[in-house]
C-alpha cells in the first residue's frame, strides 16, 4: 500500500541516518566520503519530500530519471551529478540489505557523460614554470617549492599531500606512503627534484616553523607547526599559478591530472598509473588515455605512407 506524504519524509530521514552509520562504522568509509554521500542523499531526501517521489522505496525508472533532470536543473556539473547517482545506488543497496526494499531500479540509471570529460592538463613546460615559481623573496619558499614538487612527483590528492606525516616519507629510499580514499595506503616513488626540495625544507625551514609545536607529526606545516589544510594548499597553488602566468583554472588536482597524463604519454602502462594514483577502478584511470592521441598522431605522421 502506498505510504502517505508524512511517513516517507520521516522514514527517508531515518534511512539516510542509518545509511550514514552503516558506511561509517560497518563499511569503514573515509570521513570525507561519508560527508559527501550524506550531503548528496540529503539533497535526494529533500527532493523526495517536495513531491519528487510518491514512494521512495518503490521508485520507477521514469521517476528516478526526473531526479537526474532535477540535478541538471540545479546546475550541478556532470562529475557532481555522477557522484550523486553513485551515492544513490549505494543507498539503495543498503536498503535492500536491510530488507527495506527489493528494488534495484536505480542501477538502470546511466551516469551523465562523465567518462567523456577530459581533465585539464598542464604541458611539461607549464609544470616546470609552476614548480620554479616559488623564489627566495617568498617567506616560506622552501616549503612551497617542496609542496609543489611533491604534488607533481606523487600525483597525490590535495588531502593526501597535506596529510603526509614525517613517518610517511622515506627520502633515502625515494618513496612516500600516501593515505588514499577509504584509508587505503599506497607507496609512491619520489624523484630526485622532489627529494632535494624536501630535504632542504625539512632541514632548513621546518624546524623554525615548529618551534611552538616541536612534536608536530606533519610534513607540511604553517607557522606555529599546524598542518596545512586543503584550502591553504589551494590558495598557495593559485598564488604560484598567477605568478607563472598560467591559466587560472589550475588547481592542486591539475597537477594530479598532469602527473598521470605525462606518465601515459611517456609510455607507462595503464595498470601502473592506476596503482600510483590509487584508483579503485581502472575506468577512472582511463580518463587520461586521451593524451595518447598526440603520440599516436606523431607515429601516424612518421610511419603512415599518407601520414
Amino acid at each position: 500500500m502506498p505510504i502517505n506524504a508524512a511517513k516517507p519524509n520521516a522514514a527517508i530521514a531515518d534511512d539516510v541516518t542509518a545509511f550514514r552509520n552503516y558506511i561509517s562504522t560497518e563499511r569503514g568509509m573515509a570521513a570525507n566520503t561519508v560527508l559527501a554521500y550524506g550531503r548528496d542523499l540529503d539533497r535526494f531526501a529533500g527532493w523526495v519530500t517536495n513531491g519528487g517521489l510518491p514512494n521512495y522505496l518503490h521508485p520507477t525508472v521514469r521517476e528516478l530519471s526526473r531526479y537526474v533532470e532535477f540535478l541538471r536543473e540545479e546546475g550541478l556539473a556532470p562529475a557532481s551529478q555522477a557522484r550523486h547517482l553513485v551515492a544513490l545506488k549505494v543507498f539503495y543497496r543498503f536498503l535492500r540489505l536491510e530488507e527495506r526494499t527489493t528494488e534495484s531500479t536505480v542501477d538502470l540509471l546511466a551516469s551523465p557523460t562523465l567518462w567523456d570529460r577530459i581533465p585539464h592538463v598542464l604541458s611539461p613546460e607549464s609544470v616546470e614554470k609552476l614548480l620554479a615559481s616559488p623564489v627566495l623573496i617568498d617567506r616560506f619558499h622552501l616549503r612551497d617549492k617542496a609542496l609543489l614538487e611533491t604534488l607533481y612527483a606523487t600525483g597525490g590528492r590535495a588531502s593526501e599531500v597535506v596529510g603526509l606525516k614525517l613517518a610517511d616519507v622515506y627520502l633515502d629510499s625515494a618513496f612516500c606512503k600516501c593515505m588514499g580514499k577509504g584509508s587505503k595506503q599506497r607507496l609512491v616513488p619520489l624523484g630526485r627534484p622532489a627529494i632535494e626540495c624536501l630535504r632542504a625544507y625539512l632541514s632548513d625551514l621546518r624546524p623554525q616553523l615548529i618551534q611552538a609545536n616541536p612534536d608536530s607529526a606533519w610534513v607540511f606545516v604553517s607557522r606555529g607547526g599546524r598542518p596545512l589544510t586543503r584550502i591553504m594548499l589551494w590558495t598557495l597553488v593559485k598564488k604560484y599559478v598567477r605568478r607563472a602566468g598560467l591559466n587560472g583554472r589550475i588547481s592542486p588536482h591539475t597537477l594530479r591530472h598532469s602527473f598521470a597524463t605525462h606518465l601515459l604519454a611517456g609510455g607507462a602502462d595503464l595498470r601502473t598509473v592506476q596503482e600510483l594514483l590509487g584508483h579503485a577502478n581502472i575506468r577512472t584511470t582511463q580518463h587520461y588515455t586521451h593524451v595518447d592521441r598526440d603520440r599516436l598522431k606523431a607515429i601516424h605522421h612518421q610511419f603512415h605512407p599518407r601520414g
